[in-house]
C-alpha cells in the first residue's frame, strides 16, 4: 500500500476532544513540570468549565508558548486547539499534536479542514481554541484579527471566551529567543454569549475583538516597573524589526548588541534596562519603545510608497518548502529547495531564481497577500502560495521592513486587512484600496 502524504493524513484524522488522560499528561508535563519556572499567575473572571455545552476560547497571540497559558486557565476542560499547518510537518509537534487532536490551519489562507474539524469538535460538545491574529506579535504589540474571523462564530452560535495574555512577548521575544522570567498573567473572562453571537454583527465581533486585544506590552511594563532576567541580552537582534535610524534615516544601520542598540552610520544610540526601558545617548533620536519605533518605520512607509509608484524593495533569499512524505527535524521549518531574489513592489511580492535545481519564478498579488507570517523568529517569512507553503530566508536583515511593506501595500491597494480605527491618524489624507476603487 502506498504511503499516505502527511495533508491526507491531517484530513483523515478523527478530530474530537482529547482522551482526558492525555489532557492530564499534557497539563501536568507543561505546566506544572516545564511551565513552573515561568511562574505563571492565572486570573479566572468567567470559568470556562462552567460553560456545559461547546464554545470557543480565544487569546491574543504573544509568543511561542501562549498554548501553555491558554490550557491552564482552561483546565480541566479539555480543548482542542487550532495550530499552524505547517507545524504538522515538525517531528518535534507531529506526535504530540497528534494525541491532542490539534486542528491543523493554513495561516492566512482559506482551509476547508479547519472548519470542517472545527465542527466536528462544536457538534460533540467540544471547546475549540484559537488565536484570531493568525501569528505571535512581532514587536509587542498586537496584529488585527483576520477580517471575518466572527463569521465563524455566527455560524456556531456558541459562546466566546477570552483568554487575555500580558507579559508573555516579554518573556520570548520574536528577536531574540532567549527565555527571559519576569512576570506573565493569563485572565480567562466571557467575551461573547450565545445571545451576544447571535445579536450582534460581524464587524462589532471583530471590532470588540479587536479591540479587547489592544495591546503594548512595553507600556504595560512601563506601568508594572516589573525586572526581567535578560542576561545582558536585551538589544539582541533588535535591529530586525527597529532597522531605521530615528536621527539620520537611513536602513539597516542599526545593531544590536547585548543591552545597546547603535546606529553605524551616525551613532544615534540608547542602552535598554531589565524593564525594556531604552536610556538614549547625549543628544540621540530614540523612541519611547520598540513599539512606538516601528510604528514609525510603518508611518515613513506608508508615505514612501505613496511618494514614489516605481517603488520596490527586494533581497537575495533561499525558499523553502515542506515534503509530504517527510518530517522536518531540530528547529527547522522546511527543507531549502532554491535561492533568488525576493521583491515587493506596488503589483505585489515576487521571487525570481531556483527551485530544486530548476529556473522557477512566482507572483503573489495583494488581493490573495496581505501580511507576511513570522512563525519562530524574525530571521525568516513564510506565507502560502496556492496552498503550498513556502519560508523565505533573507540574505540580510530584512524581515521587518518586508513585513510593514507588504501590510501597507496591502492596505494601498486593497485594504481587506485593515489597520486598527485607533491608527486611522496614519493614513489622514490618504487613499486606501485604490485598486478597488479604479474597478468600480
Amino acid at each position: 500500500m502506498a504511503k499516505l502524504p502527511i495533508s491526507k493524513k491531517l484530513a483523515k484524522r478523527d478530530y474530537k476532544p482529547a482522551p482526558r488522560f492525555i489532557a492530564w499528561l499534557y497539563k501536568t508535563i507543561m505546566l506544572d513540570i516545564v511551565g513552573r519556572k515561568y511562574k505563571p499567575k492565572f486570573h479566572i473572571i468567567d470559568d470556562v468549565n462552567d460553560c456545559e455545552g461547546p464554545c470557543f476560547v480565544i487569546f491574543n497571540h504573544l509568543s511561542r508558548i501562549d498554548h501553555m497559558y491558554v490550557m491552564g486557565a482552561t483546565y480541566p476542560r479539555i480543548t482542542n486547539m487550532i495550530a499552524g499547518n505547517s507545524e504538522f510537518y515538525r517531528k518535534k509537534f507531529s506526535f504530540i499534536f497528534g494525541l491532542n487532536r490539534v486542528i491543523p490551519k493554513k495561516n492566512y489562507y482559506p482551509d476547508k479542514l479547519t472548519i470542517a474539524a472545527t465542527s466536528k469538535v462544536i457538534k460533540k460538545g467540544g471547546c475549540v481554541t484559537f488565536a484570531p491574529e493568525g501569528l505571535a506579535s512581532d514587536y509587542g504589540g498586537n496584529k488585527p484579527i483576520v477580517p471575518g474571523t466572527s463569521k465563524m462564530f455566527k455560524h456556531f452560535k456558541v459562546p466566546v471566551y477570552l483568554c487575555y495574555l500580558e507579559g508573555q512577548y516579554l518573556q520570548n521575544t520574536k528577536v531574540c529567543l532567549d527565555e527571559r522570567f519576569g512576570e506573565t498573567h493569563a485572565t480567562m473572562s466571557l467575551l461573547f454569549s450565545k445571545e451576544d453571537v447571535i445579536n450582534l454583527s460581524v464587524e462589532e465581533m471583530d471590532d470588540i475583538i479587536n479591540e479587547k486585544f489592544r495591546r503594548n506590552e512595553y507600556a504595560w511594563n512601563k506601568e508594572k516597573k516589573i525586572k526581567w532576567n535578560t542576561k545582558g541580552r536585551i538589544c539582541h537582534r533588535l535591529e530586525d524589526f527597529c532597522f531605521k535610524c530615528p536621527k539620520c534615516g537611513k536602513e539597516f544601520t542599526m545593531k544590536g548588541v547585548l543591552n545597546k542598540i547603535e546606529c553605524s552610520s551616525c551613532g544615534n544610540g540608547a542602552t535598554m534596562d531589565d524593564y525594556y526601558e531604552f536610556h538614549p545617548y547625549e543628544n540621540a533620536v530614540i523612541p519611547e519603545s520598540p513599539f512606538e519605533w516601528v510604528e514609525q518605520e510603518r508611518q515613513d512607509i506608508i508615505k514612501e510608497i505613496r511618494q514614489n509608484p516605481d517603488y520596490y524593495f527586494e533581497d537575495e533569499c533561499k525558499i523553502g518548502n515542506l515534503d509530504e512524505y517527510k518530517l522536518v527535524g531540530k528547529n527547522k521549518t522546511s527543507f531549502i529547495v532554491g535561492e533568488g531574489k525576493i521583491r515587493v513592489d506596488h503589483k505585489g511580492m515576487h521571487y525570481k531564481g531556483t527551485r530544486n535545481g530548476e529556473p522557477y519564478e512566482f507572483s503573489i498579488d495583494y488581493n490573495n497577500l496581505y501580511t507576511l507570517i513570522t512563525e519562530v523568529d524574525s530571521s525568516f517569512f513564510n506565507f502560502y502560495l496556492k496552498g503550498e507553503y513556502f519560508d523565505v530566508f533573507p540574505k540580510h536583515q530584512t524581515v521587518g521592513k518586508f513585513c510593514l511593506l507588504v501590510e501597507e501595500m496591502h492596505r494601498y491597494h486593497v485594504n481587506y486587512y485593515k489597520n486598527f480605527k485607533w491608527n486611522d491618524y496614519m493614513y489622514e489624507g490618504l487613499e486606501l484600496g485604490i485598486d478597488l476603487k479604479n474597478k468600480e
